[in-house]
């Protein structure tokens, strides 16, 4: 199979069983567009990696020196195949072209809940990180499930937000929100509105915001710029 350029994955899709998601620190935003084009160039001189692969995409950090990498798989053997015997390859051709990334992850996830299918194109993705304290998949899923009450009982929403895609990991111990906006000002201002960041002063807001065994986690905006799947040729 060939490569085809997309311009974003279908977060929703229900085909894809695992979700492989990780960060790259490349210093700089000149780096990070050489990254970009390193990827580029060794996913197009190359045939589509694994039948398993649905899509591959990449998000430029606003902060000018992170990448974030979000593929979706069929299943965790597809991804297994893909680690032992195609991504090594490829890095190393981009290695080659930019020095020195730092690859933080990647984790698998798998989705669990969307409050939307989306369907407006995102002007920025927003990447939520949560951390518990241990394996728990069940508090993985009554944290998700206590964030969507808090979205459905908010007397106020944010305005600007088209979707949010929360994934849990296949650990039990994160959740991946996959927010997409917008724009990146949507979100600004969603934070600097009255209140404790996202969402009303509700009692269901306080509860996500004080939900125990949460012990880290982070937030950050990102800018698409590259999404790839199987193309029909080859």
């Amino acid at each position: 199979m060939t490569v085809e350029f997309v311009s974003r994955p279908d977060v929703t899709r229900a085909d894809a069983g695992l979700v492989g998601a990780g960060t790259w620190d490349v210093g700089t935003p000149e780096r990070g567009r050489r990254a970009v084009e390193a990827v580029r160039a060794a996913w197009r001189a190359r045939p589509w990696p694994h039948p398993g692969l649905l899509s591959y995409s990449v998000y430029a950090g606003e902060d000018g020196r992170t990448l974030f990498h979000y593929a979706q798989w069929t299943a965790g053997q597809s991804y297994q195949d893909f680690v032992r015997e195609g991504r090594d390859e490829r890095n190393a051709e981009i290695d080659a072209a930019v020095p020195g990334i730092e690859r933080l992850g990647p984790h698998t996830y798998e989705l669990y809940r969307s409050s939307s299918p989306g369907g407006a194109e995102p002007g920025c993705v927003v990447v939520v990180d949560v951390e518990f304290d241990g394996a728990d998949k069940a508090r993985q899923r009554d944290w998700v499930d206590g964030v969507f009450e808090a979205l459905g009982t908010d007397p106020a929403p944010a305005p600007g937000g088209l979707a949010g895609h929360f994934h849990v990991s296949t650990d039990g111990r994160r959740v991946l929100n996959y927010a997409e906006w917008v724009s990146a000002q949507a979100h600004i201002d969603a934070l600097a509105a009255p209140g404790d960041g996202i969402g009303s002063r509700t009692p269901q807001w306080e509860r996500v915001r004080t939900y125990p065994g949460v012990t880290g986690g982070g937030v950050r905006r990102y800018t698409p710029v590259l999404s790839l799947r199987p193309g029909e040729g080859g």
